[in-house]
């Protein structure tokens, strides 16, 4: 298997029902292109396996492969009932405060002084991903009396969210920063950062990682979608995290949003993800509903970079058929004509530079003479991120002779990522290793011509600045092509 069949990316969690290396290579060969290390769950020794197994899989078959590790972030819960369980009556006074005792009808522990800090009169707090509903009527620095707005059945540790406070919680927790030093010296690709509100959230975690890892920043929050322009610049990448963002905001606002942070995110060539709930039945059942099809699809064709299974590859009864399901849904939807028309009216976005020019030129080559692939090469993967910010109707090769940067690349739309052995010097080398790729790789013949980006000199970054149109045979190259 050397190359998919689609340019839209899949994201895969591991966990108890993905925890061998059967598994997991037939889920990578199902078309799974990141593994997610998911550090709610799962010990350092349970994460350590998985990630060794993902990269013997690399090894075995000589693709790179992207690995995010997805920080728990801070996790707001109540205490526990006496009974283990209470019914809350709509209109009913609740009180949360300070006081470890046991809940009852009346009251629970909510150990988070920063929660009381930040809440006023008229705000709201949801419990259990937002099935019970309450709104403050008074509170201090150790409580919050509440009423019951919407009821329902509240049980221990049952978790809490406050969307419409800013609460002065940092995103990381204890537990995060030891995650991340561990997935760090592992070797994971990206950081999956939860709990941001604001852009100096994610300060700190780029900090610690100190470039060992890309950053990517979850929106879950109503306070991240506020502060979106904000993040994104400080951010590698976004994660579309619908899970929190539906509970902390009204439903129907969740489909717009999305629309609009993947639009963002294209905008400045930052790779997105499109997550939570896509193919949730599938964790009971091997067929899909038309509903969840649907929403795969329309992320699709929203020009998302990346489609993400959660529960369904992590815990369900059928992982395989999940991603076998997203990967024919992409391939479907990727040879509708009308997917090509939407993606070309979604092009935009201020061109400024030299690489910029590069990039276009190369996609409006592609698109109107019978090129076969866009061959870019890449150092820090920022000139395969502008050709793929095009989403160009043919293949992106990225080569490049970082291992870590191919990996970071498999997240990103449309990209094929190929090592280069050992430092490309001069320009006919690069469009010999381009063509060769093509042709390996199964992406064009001896017959076929690409499209060739580089920087001269080679091998520093930002210095993207020639193209060219070059025949596959390398006989016609070595003929032809400058030094």
């Amino acid at each position: 298997m050397k190359r998919r069949l689609r340019k839209v990316k899949i994201v895969a969690t591991l966990g108890p029902a993905s925890n061998d290396y059967e598994m997991i290579r037939a889920l990578f060969e199902a078309g799974a292109d990141v593994f997610r290390l998911n550090m709610s769950h799962g010990d350092h020794s349970e994460i350590r396996v998985r990630h060794e197994i993902i990269r013997q899989i690399e090894k075995d078959t000589g693709r790179p492969i992207s690995i995010l590790a997805d920080l728990q972030g801070p996790k707001l819960r109540v205490g526990v009932f006496a009974n283990g369980e209470e019914e809350l009556v709509v209109g009913a006074p609740f009180r949360l405060d300070l006081d470890d005792a046991e809940g009852d009808a009346t009251r629970v522990q909510l150990p988070h002084t920063e929660i009381f800090a930040a809440l006023e009169p008229g705000s709201s707090l949801l419990v259990n991903d937002g099935k019970i509903r309450l709104k403050v009527i008074d509170c201090g620095k150790d409580f919050a009396n509440c009423e019951v707005v919407v009821g329902g059945t509240i049980s221990n540790r049952k978790g809490v969210n406050v969307p419409d406070v800013l609460l002065p919680l940092a995103a990381l927790s204890d537990k995060d920063r030891k995650d991340l030093e561990f997935v760090c010296q592992l070797g994971v690709d990206w950081l999956a950062l939860s709990f941001v509100q604001r852009p100096e959230d994610v300060a700190e975690a780029r900090a610690l990682a100190d470039g060992r890892a890309a950053i990517l920043s979850k929106i879950e929050k109503p306070a991240a979608v506020e502060a979106f322009d904000e993040i994104l610049a400080v951010s590698d990448g976004i994660m579309v995290a619908r899970g929190d963002l539906g509970v902390e905001l009204p439903v129907q606002n969740v489909p717009p949003i999305q629309k609009r942070l993947i639009r963002r995110c294209r905008k400045v060539a930052k790779p997105v993800i499109v997550a939570t709930q896509m193919l949730e039945s599938m964790i009971d059942s091997p067929i899909p509903t038309r509903a969840e099809v649907s929403d795969v699809a329309t992320a699709i064709y929203e020009g998302t970079d990346a489609i993400m299974l959660s529960a369904e590859s992590a815990a369900g009864s059928y992982p395989i058929e999940a991603v076998t399901t997203m990967n024919n849904v992409a391939i479907e939807v990727e040879n509708d004509p009308n997917y090509l028309e939407i993606i070309a009216a979604q092009r935009g976005g201020k061109k400024t530079t030299v690489a910029d020019g590069i990039v276009v030129a190369a996609r409006e080559i592609a698109e109107t003479t019978n090129i076969k692939a866009i061959c870019c090469f890449t150092q820090s993967g920022t000139t395969a991120l502008l050709v793929s910010r095009e989403r160009p109707h043919v293949p992106i090769i990225a080569l490049t002779p970082l291992v870590g940067t191919a990996r970071r690349l498999a997240l990103s739309w449309g990209t094929h990522c190929v090592l280069t052995f050992g430092k490309v010097e001069r320009f006919k080398t690069a469009v010999v290793s381009a063509a060769r790729a093509a042709r390996e790789d199964g992406f064009a013949s001896e017959q076929d011509q690409i499209v060739v980006t580089a920087g001269v000199p080679f091998n520093q970054p930002g210095t993207t600045n020639i193209l060219r149109v070059a025949p596959c045979e390398e006989r016609l190259i070595y003929s032809s092509d400058p030094e």
